[in-house]
């Protein structure tokens, strides 16, 4: 089940569904589904780059992590939920526990991936991890290509978590996706520091209140200010774009 905001494809399903969903294909061999965690800011860059507006569109779901998505979608006709990528990737471990779910993390910073491994077992003992990976800075040669295909293929994970952040983890699954072949890969950006406690989490009633992006300004202001003003760029644009598909008659909820 989708809703489209700006023609971007939203998923509407609860967590448990997806999860149902991820384990019906898991269990059947199926490979190469992802998953889009699509939040305000990347529909910014979906509105302006055809790659990455193709990767959302083809995803097998398109989870809302923003407020602002939340915000746009009421005046598009539509309830847009919110689907957090680290919460999805905690529910997933969790799901998986006693199906065996074989995990894979690549992403995030030299000894971020073991150190998740680490506190996602405290949290869940027996959580099946069967490999992780922190990339090298900058582009990937053909032979370190080959390597990474090759290191997570035998690891045969039945999920491959990448934690790049915001346009590099997409374009990366989009490349491999068909290479390495697990069931699932899905981008999860700042979850990987999330759940190692690289960086803290926002209070819990910031968090309902969807004013995580102010709490991560403060925190971390040189590296988010940029990425909320793409986000607020986007929220006004595809407000303005509705009022005035409206006022023409010409407003689409759905494809």
């Amino acid at each position: 089940m989708k809703a489209y905001v700006s023609g971007l494809p939203v998923s509407t399903e609860s967590f448990e569904e997806i999860l149902a969903d991820m384990e019906e294909r898991i269990a059947a061999g199926s490979s190469c589904n992802y998953i889009s965690i699509t939040n305000t800011e990347s529909m910014y860059h979906a509105l302006r780059i055809e790659p990455h507006r193709t990767y959302i569109r083809n995803a097998d779901h398109s989870l809302c992590d923003g407020i602002g998505v939340v915000i746009a979608g009421y005046f598009w006709g539509v309830n847009v939920p919110r689907r957090n990528g680290p919460i999805l990737m905690l529910k997933a471990c969790e799901h998986g526990l006693d199906k065996g779910w074989r995990h894979y993390f690549y992403g995030g910073k030299e000894g971020v991936p073991e150190l998740l491994e680490e506190k996602l077992k405290e949290q869940l003992p027996g959580l099946n991890v069967v490999g992780g990976y922190s990339p090298p800075f900058g582009a990937l040669t053909a032979e370190q290509k080959r390597d990474i295909i090759e290191r997570i293929r035998a690891a045969r994970p039945d999920i491959v978590w990448v934690g790049l952040g915001l346009l590099k983890q997409e374009a990366w699954v989009a490349e491999f996706l068909r290479e390495i072949e697990a069931p699932w890969m899905v981008g999860v950006g700042a979850a990987f520091d999330y759940h190692a406690g690289t960086v803290p989490w926002a209070p819990k009633w910031i968090q309902a209140l969807g004013m995580e992006w102010l709490y991560r300004t403060i925190i971390q202001p040189r590296l988010r200010i940029q990425r909320y003003i793409w986000s607020f760029h986007f929220m006004f644009e595809s407000i303005f774009d509705a009022i005035r598909q409206r006022l023409s008659g010409s407003l689409k909820k759905t494809d």
